[in-house]
């Protein structure tokens, strides 16, 4: 068991002790899910429980953060980790808050969707068809321009699309969309993984979301909807999810990622 195996598993087992961390994934604690996520001052990565499930979730906020994306090294190679984004960072490292994994890539690690770094796109919008999770419709793109922050499915985004976007990533499927819950989504299904996600609440927040234990998609639809109250909700992967989170020291270091999304502290 890796490390951060383990830190998901004494996590778990403190859960379990508490109360929550389901081994039966039954129904979850009703009120626990329901509780509003905390506004005001806090970490910019907090643990909490939801529906009997760990989980992590980070708040990039726009008046003291900034996103970026990251895929390439100076080289022009895919960085595939947090080891090598660092260097990567260079004197920027110092005003890293967290990164994590964000979304969908081919076996070189290269986005498979829409991809824009420091405004220049490297890789267009996919609309096409296919299998697996990133073809689920609808996917969507997460995205940041010049009035903030924004999630939208990829057919919205290339009906309205104009110029002046910083960043953007498609990934698949949309978790929630204005409100409701993927249609394709058992309430809890099956289909249990490491995941996470990503969504943006009406005042312009980015939350992202990794779960520390396998989830479904219906219950983590529901952590977007119901505990972070986002009208839209983009799920960026399972299985490889990764956090790098400074203040707490973690740095998961598992397979190999593609895309990563930066947050930084303003200066």
């Amino acid at each position: 068991m890796n490390r951060v195996a383990s830190i998901r598993a004494i996590f778990c087992a403190i859960s379990l002790f508490a109360g929550g961390c389901d081994a039966s994934n039954g129904p979850g604690n009703a009120a626990e899910a329901s509780r509003p996520y905390p506004t005001g001052k806090r970490d910019s990565c907090e643990p909490i429980i939801f529906d009997d499930v760990p989980m992590t979730v980070c708040t990039a906020d726009p008046t003291q953060h900034v996103i970026e994306l990251a895929e390439l090294d100076r080289e022009g190679k895919p960085l595939r980790g947090f080891a090598r984004l660092e260097p990567a960072l260079g004197s920027r490292r110092d005003r890293l808050v967290f990164a994590m994994n964000a979304g969908m890539f081919d076996d070189r690690g290269l986005p498979i969707g829409l991809y824009v770094e420091q405004g220049r796109e490297l890789q267009s919008l996919n609309q096409r068809g296919g299998t697996g999770n990133f073809y689920m419709k609808p996917n969507g793109v997460f995205y940041g321009d010049d009035s903030g922050w924004h999630i939208a499915t990829a057919s919205a985004f290339a009906a309205r699309r104009t110029g002046g976007i910083h960043f953007a990533t498609q990934s698949g499927p949309m978790l929630v969309k204005d409100g409701r819950y993927n249609a394709a989504f058992d309430e809890n299904g099956p289909s249990r993984y490491i995941r996470n996600g990503v969504c943006v609440d009406g005042e312009g927040r980015a939350f992202f979301a990794i779960s520390n234990a396998p989830v479904s998609f219906g219950k983590f639809a529901r952590l977007f909807r119901d505990r972070l109250n986002c009208p839209n909700a983009l799920y960026l992967d399972g299985t490889v999810s990764s956090l790098w989170e400074t203040k707490a020291g973690r740095r998961d270091a598992g397979a190999p990622i593609g895309p990563i999304v930066v947050v930084m502290q303003k200066r």
